[in-house]
């Protein structure tokens, strides 16, 4: 019995030291919070929301609008309609004259431009709710994904940790085979049992190494699964399991709800307002805009104030040709409405009126959804703690039934059959009890991410 423990403490030092560093809970969902890219991401997103809407603020500000050119050319110019389409006219203002001549000089233009829509029956305004309503949605998203994000890394974490710690039960399974596997070799040995009994016997060993080969592989998975999730290089955890043996405070006065909204609903809500400003913002385009307006210029040209009786009265100086000498302004306000503009919104009311019920129905299916996860998790945690309070009885009674058994098959007054069946029996009481405590605090990590309270499960830790 002496040897069996120390081969115990023995496997548990190897398999301890294989790990690179102790692992909390806690510490685990603070670096995948910190690391994982698409929060990461979506941290960036929230920023740049931000700075949209001191962005939408900034367009109420008036245009103002400085220009300045300096030109060489001719002045010829005739009467008739001109329509600068396309931005292609040319600006020439001279004489009529009856034929085409080539005098060309300097002409400069300096103008400033002022243009506020200063009045839009409330459309500026709209464009910064819906800008701010836009950045809350993209802040209830980040908000949702890290908490879904939490969610994932604490079960990760608890998966690991059952796993981790069925293979322990795993290696104590294949301790007891060995140890019996010698035994009845001994007993065959001395003529004390037939041959089969150590072929039988061998076939366990073999039957445990295989069993705990497929343990460890399921640790290998669910530990990369928990590296992924952190963010972090590839690494074997060691987890804290001093826990798992304790019923959690928060499971003893079972909550039917709490006060906390769950963030994944939030977000969906976001998506519901922001869906509404939109509507209002569109049905603002409806009315018109009113503007002021105001435009100071001066210019200055080669082309003196009597070439209209003298053609020669013009300089090709560039200095006297870009003074300027002329200034004039002009202030005004304007109005203006697109009528057509009506017959087109009227079809984006419409459209969006539909986008933003469709958003209150996927609200509604989540509310819904996360209500009967609630009441699911209520029914888990009962029967985890129902589970929890049997697991130890199921344990002790399998041991004590192996011990019988294998007391009376030393003696010889009971066949390898009954033997193996206890041994069976007492795997299994071991690999219960170890998913029944995991199950505990998985069942509460449940009832978190149902109301969304997850400092009621971390606060555990």
């Amino acid at each position: 019995m002496i040897l069996k423990k120390l081969a115990f403490v023995f496997f548990l030092l190897i398999f301890t030291a294989g790990f690179a560093q102790p692992l909390s809970l806690k510490d685990a969902v603070e670096k995948g919070v910190a690391n994982y890219g698409t929060i990461r991401a979506k941290r960036k997103y929230k920023t740049a929301s931000d700075e949209t809407v001191k962005q939408t603020k900034r367009e109420y500000l008036p245009n103002l609008s400085v220009s300045a050119q300096q030109d060489y050319g001719t002045v010829n110019g005739q009467n008739g309609p001109l329509y600068g389409f396309g931005g292609l006219g040319v600006a020439s203002s001279g004489l009529p004259l009856p034929e085409q001549n080539w005098n060309s000089g300097f002409g400069a233009l300096y103008l400033a431009n002022v243009n506020w829509d200063f009045f839009t029956f409330g459309k500026m305004k709209q464009r910064i709710n819906l800008s701010k309503v836009d950045a809350e949605r993209f802040q209830k998203d980040l908000e949702q994904e890290t908490f879904q994000h939490k969610v994932r890394i604490s079960a990760a974490y608890l998966n690991l940790l059952a796993s981790q710690r069925l293979l322990i039960s795993q290696q104590k399974n294949l301790d007891r085979s060995m140890v019996f596997q010698r035994l009845a070799a001994v007993r065959v040995k001395n003529g004390l049992l037939a041959g089969v009994d150590s072929t039988l016997a061998s076939a366990e060993v073999s039957r445990a190494k295989i069993a705990l080969n497929q343990i460890k592989d399921q640790v290998k998975d669910q530990n990369n699964k928990l590296v992924a999730l952190m963010g972090v290089p590839v690494q074997d955890f060691i987890l804290d399991s001093a826990f798992v043996k304790q019923v959690p405070k928060a499971i003893l006065p079972i909550q039917a709800s709490t006060d906390s909204i769950n963030p994944i609903l939030e977000f969906y809500k976001s998506r519901v307002d922001y869906g509404k400003q939109q509507l209002k913002l569109f049905k603002r385009e409806y009315y018109p805009s009113f503007s002021l307006f105001g435009v100071y210029q001066t210019r200055g040209s080669g082309f003196n104030s009597d070439y209209a009786s003298n053609q020669n009265s013009f300089t090709r100086n560039y200095f006297d040709g870009i003074d300027p000498v002329r200034q004039n302004y002009l202030v005004g306000v304007g109005v203006t409405w697109n009528l057509t503009t009506i017959l087109r919104t009227s079809k984006k009311v419409s459209a969006q009126k539909l986008v933003a019920d469709g958003l209150q129905d996927e609200y509604n299916v989540i509310d819904q959804q996360l209500k009967t996860q609630s009441d699911a998790a209520d029914a888990k945690i009962k029967f985890a703690m129902d589970n929890y309070v049997e697991a130890p009885k199921q344990v002790t009674a399998a041991k004590q039934a192996y011990l019988q058994r294998t007391t009376l098959y030393k003696n010889g007054l009971t066949n390898l059959t009954d033997v193996t069946q206890a041994f069976y029996t007492l795997n299994r009481a071991e690999i219960d009890r170890d998913i029944i405590y995991t199950n505990v605090w998985q069942s509460l990590l449940l009832k978190a991410a149902a109301t969304g309270d997850f400092d009621s499960f971390i606060n555990e830790f």
